[in-house]
């Protein structure tokens, strides 16, 4: 299979995941700890970059694929949930937030698989779209330190928790149905 631009792209995002995490947690010598932390900055940046650059490449060349609408969000929550753990393993943030959003992405990943096998593709939608930028401004300002860091990041929860009831209004058919033929079955 030959990938195209934006599936290399969103392949990249996925591999830019553990060198991110290796200049996040592992520790170096004291005087170069600092210097690690902002190199996983730039290459949480540049992984978050690629997530807009793909999508955008894709719709503008229309080279939307079955490959990168799987892929990519994917990628996303590789990406934000990596980040997030570790930044609860660093002491950064507290579990909760984290637990929050990473259940998100579980619940919503389920519907989209629910969706798949009755042949339905769940868009993502602008407050999805929101959510993503949200968490990931979040997460840039909770690894530099910035002031009110902590209330970027619970307005990502709240984005994350109202896209979330958005994707389970959007599938409230497919799950009925699911659940009607399960009423069948019995």
């Amino acid at each position: 299979m030959k990938l195209n631009l934006p599936n290399k792209l969103t392949l990249l995002r996925i591999a830019l995941v553990p060198v991110f995490m290796a200049f996040l947690l592992i520790r170096f010598a004291d005087a170069y700890q600092v210097y690690g932390r902002y190199v996983a900055v730039v290459v949480f940046i540049i992984a978050a970059i690629t997530d807009g650059v793909d999508g955008y490449i894709a719709r503008k060349r229309g080279l939307v694929t079955r490959l990168g609408k799987f892929i990519d969000p994917l990628a996303d929550k590789l990406l934000i949930s990596a980040a997030l753990i570790a930044l609860v393993d660093l002491g950064d943030i507290s579990a909760w937030p984290a637990i929050i959003i990473i259940g998100r992405e579980f619940a919503v990943t389920g519907l989209r698989v629910l969706a798949a096998a009755e042949g339905v593709v769940i868009a993502a939608s602008n407050l999805g779209k929101y959510k993503t930028n949200a968490q990931i401004f979040a997460i840039i300002a909770l690894m530099v330190n910035l002031p009110y860091a902590q209330v970027l990041l619970w307005i990502a929860v709240i984005l994350t928790v109202i896209s979330g009831l958005d994707y389970l209004m959007k599938s409230k058919k497919i799950i009925k149905d699911d659940t009607d033929e399960k009423s069948e079955d019995n």
